[in-house]
């Protein structure tokens, strides 16, 4: 039976994010099986289609009317101004199945073409929308009486959830990092919904590419990530000042991304190196040069940074929230803390290094058996169950 053949729509491709992250190996992993597949993305330009043996790809650029969320995340109310030249990729691809990954202006074309042109439609979960509306208007609601903000905040994150909730109704079938998530998926939309987790790449983050001897003294505590109010970074100068307070010395932190809370963060955290943004094989570096990965982060919904700071050897502290919980193993591979937690674990392991390196081993053992395509394999298998898929035509070319 052939593959079928997959119109992809990210929310984000070449940014520094998740959906980003998973987006460009979702490409790699169907040009390296040969599979029919469509990218439609956005980028700073519009380029013509390319198409490069069963792989093709339609960058549309933004316009000047694009509002910015992020350093590097924008949504462009003007976008529909590509619309004709969507349409004609995709009646020329003839797509079996089309793929969005959320409420941006790709997920709404992804969305209108699946139901204009009765193609059935997959919607993955990358990001707890909810969560961030409600951490964004929390610096509004923090004016009010304790009682008000808390209850406005829940108010806002309850709706927002609701509002997501009938966008991804509009799909067949779901995908979601964490089981967790699937099941409020499920419930929230009635769509059955499947993992979608997230590979590490163990060749390039690894343990080898540290140049730190091990017997230093100096613990670097390493941050990766956006810098900004949903992530918790803020818990970055707490942490810092209560291992001040308990005598633990020696403490420097690693910070690489970049975002609005950056400013706030050079000039609360008194031993900091900021990295800016890194990529590739100087991110790798960077991942193991660090001794211990602190990802204070409340609402990502998987994490790809621990798992790439655990296939380089280092061993992440996470709080109990979200989908990073689910890759970090208690006392085996790091800690699950709450957020007054931080400070006690990094104590722990700065007094007990031999505790450190074994984390550390454990770290990277795990990480090897995580792999992209195993991945993708599964979401390729969960296509074959979207009502009006079945019995893909056969193909003796096998991919193409």
């Amino acid at each position: 039976m052939r593959a079928p053949r997959v119109a992809y729509f990210p929310d984000s491709f070449h940014e520094v994010n998740g959906v980003a992250h998973t987006s460009r190996n979702f490409v790699g992993y169907a040009e390296r099986h040969r599979l029919p597949f469509l990218c439609v993305r956005a980028g700073g330009r519009a380029q013509a289609s390319e198409q490069a043996d069963s792989l093709r790809t339609l960058e549309l650029g933004r316009s000047w009317a694009s509002v910015g969320m992020e350093k590097d995340l924008s949504f462009d109310p003007l976008f529909w101004r590509h619309i004709s030249r969507i349409e004609r990729e995709l009646k020329s691809f003839q797509p079996d199945i089309i793929h969005i990954t959320g409420p941006s202006e790709l997920g709404i074309f992804g969305a209108y073409f699946a139901w204009e042109l009765g193609i059935p439609l997959a919607a993955s979960w990358h990001t707890n929308v909810h969560e961030y509306a409600a951490r964004r208007m929390a610096s509004m609601t923090q004016r009010l009486p304790e009682r008000y903000a808390a209850a406005s905040e829940r108010g806002i994150e309850s709706g927002a959830l609701w509002v997501a909730a009938q966008f991804y109704r509009l799909a067949q079938v779901l995908f979601a990092p964490n089981g967790e998530l699937c099941a409020m998926l499920e419930q929230s939309t009635g769509r059955p919904c499947h993992l979608m987790q997230r590979g590490v790449d163990t060749e390039l983050f690894s343990p080898t590419r540290r140049m730190r001897g091990r017997g230093e003294k100096k613990l670097v505590l390493g941050y990766v990530g956006r810098l900004s109010v949903e992530k918790n970074v803020a818990l970055l100068e707490q942490i810092e000042g209560e291992l001040a307070a308990r005598g633990v010395g020696g403490v420097e932190f690693l910070i690489v991304g970049h975002g609005g809370e950056e400013a706030s963060l050079r000039a609360s955290l008194k031993h900091a190196v900021f990295a800016g943004v890194l990529r590739g094989e100087a991110l790798a570096a960077a991942y193991a040069d660090m001794d211990l990965l602190v990802f204070p982060s409340h609402t990502d919904t998987f994490g790809n940074v621990v798992l790439e700071a655990l296939a380089s050897g280092v061993p992440a502290i996470v709080t109990p929230d979200g989908g990073p919980k689910y890759i970090v193993r208690h006392g085996e591979t790091g800690f699950v803390a709450t957020d007054d937690g931080f400070a006690t674990a990094i104590a722990t392991l700065a007094e007990d290094r031999l505790l450190l390196e074994r984390m550390g081993e454990l770290a990277r053992s795990y990480a090897v058996g995580c792999s992209w395509d195993a991945v993708f394999d599964r979401v390729y298998g969960a296509y074959e169950t979207v009502p009006g898929t079945t019995g893909w035509r056969p193909n003796d070319e096998g991919g193409a």
